[in-house]
């Protein structure tokens, strides 16, 4: 059988500057406040977000009130949608490829509602997608759907129990070393996808090397 494939989004399938969000904050803020807000940890405010217990408008209110933000809500999505960049097209074309050869696969990502509505209508743009990354995998579990975020164990164990994966099966391609942690301490094997590899190089290399009972990729 083949591996089955567990995708992260950021660093992964889209390319993420997370130095230019809280930057793009701090020229909004009144008093230059300094937003808790990088790839290793965050503040409360966003993991309530990711997790779908604040709405957009509650969010916005929130970042107001915590970083005294002096914007509208556009200035505010705007600087909230800084970090993100591209979805190259190789990436795609590789996981349309290892869908073709019978992989089964699946994101697992922490984002929000803002992110997603911002993602899917820049990938219905360029690439014609008209239900975003979901088009380009077989399931998608997006944390503030869920309720569930990484480095949580539960967000883990809702995809493989809603995949039907055993654990060992499947390969986890992930960016951040603390969900990193958390895959292999649940048994899935990883591809930690740290600079300077990128998908499109390490993820064949990875899958070559799986071990044998797997197929490898052509």
């Amino acid at each position: 059988m083949l591996p089955h494939l567990l995708f992260d989004f950021g660093g992964v399938l889209i390319d993420i500057d997370y130095d230019r969000t809280p930057a793009a904050f701090r020229r909004l803020s009144r008093a230059g406040s300094t937003v808790e807000y990088s790839q290793a940890t965050q503040a409360e405010l966003f993991d309530q977000l990711e997790t779908g217990q604040l709405t957009p408008a509650e969010f916005r209110d929130g970042l107001r009130a915590a970083y005294d933000l002096e914007a509208t809500d556009e200035q505010i999505d705007q600087a909230w949608h800084a970090l993100l960049l591209d979805v190259p097209a190789e990436r795609l074309a590789l996981v349309a490829e290892l869908r073709r050869q019978g992989h089964q696969t699946a994101l697992l990502s922490n984002t929000n509602a803002l992110h997603i509505a911002e993602i899917n209508r820049r990938l219905a743009a360029q690439y014609g997608l008209k239900h975003g990354i979901a088009d380009c995998l077989d399931r998608v579990f997006y944390s503030q759907e869920v309720g569930l975020r990484k480095p949580g164990e539960a967000f883990f164990q809702h995809a493989l129990r809603e995949m039907n994966w055993r654990a060992e099966d499947v390969l986890f391609i992930e960016d951040s070393p603390q969900h990193v942690a958390t895959a292999r301490r649940l048994g899935l094997r990883v591809l930690h996808l740290a600079p300077p590899l990128t998908l499109t190089t390490a993820l064949p290399e990875a899958l070559r090397a799986f071990p044998r009972e797997y197929a490898p990729l052509a």
